[in-house]
């Protein structure tokens, strides 16, 4: 098995990644939105448009 991220092979400790920079390069980009699939269907964004202003009313 190969990293995802660079190619090389995995290493179990830090697997399916090859080192623990690899890992921390793929958790960025899902905190960043990376892995993101754009919609452009009007009910997922009426209903991203309603989350945030309730979010917003509502902060925790």
């Amino acid at each position: 098995m190969s990293c995802p991220i660079c190619a090389a092979p995995t290493e179990a400790r830090f697997r399916p990644f090859c080192s623990r920079r690899c890992a921390d390069r793929d958790l960025g980009k899902w905190l960043t939105g990376g892995y993101a699939i754009p919609s452009h269907d009007p009910d997922d964004i009426e209903e991203v448009i309603e989350a945030t202003e309730q979010a917003l009313q509502n902060p925790q």
